[in-house]
């Protein structure tokens, strides 16, 4: 669930249900098709706050997707229903559990491009880090002399 007071949210569809997200937040939205560790996009963003700024779509916000790394498949609690009525030997017993997916909001809007810089940095780091690898020797192949 989102901070109150974060700077960057939106509201999302998947499934037919609507989620409000922020950059970092892990969701549970119903069972899709991908792979975990693959990543996925919602193109369907009603809604994006940033700041004072709030952005409303009509229906959705233009150029807008919010992508998300997939974690896990997971199901949900069980779930029972009992439907009992005395005297009429009406006993009705249900249970379920939902299939989820479990996902990892990535950044988006304008923490993407601060994450991207961040990640960029990162990179710089740790190739300064690291001592150039010595060149290795060249194989030589040793000529057999054929004997007559």
């Amino acid at each position: 669930m989102p901070k109150p007071d974060g700077l960057l949210t939106a509201v999302v569809v998947s499934g037919g249900k609507q989620y409000r997200v922020a950059p970092g937040d892990q969701v549970l939205v119903d069972r899709l098709v991908a792979e975990p560790g693959s990543s996925v996009k919602f193109g369907r963003v009603l809604l994006l706050h940033d700041g004072d700024t709030i952005t409303v779509g009509a229906p959705l916000v233009d150029g807008l997707e919010i992508e998300a790394k997939v974690l896990a498949h997971r199901r949900g609690p069980r779930i029972e229903t009992l439907r009992y009525k005395s005297k009429k030997r009406v006993r009705v017993h249900r249970g379920g559990r939902a299939d989820l997916t479990a996902l990892e909001i990535l950044p988006f809007g304008g923490a993407k491009a601060d994450h991207e810089a961040a990640e960029a940095t990162e990179v710089e780091a740790e190739a300064a880090k690291k001592p150039a690898r010595k060149p290795r020797a060249a194989k030589t192949v040793k000529a057999v002399k054929e004997e007559k």
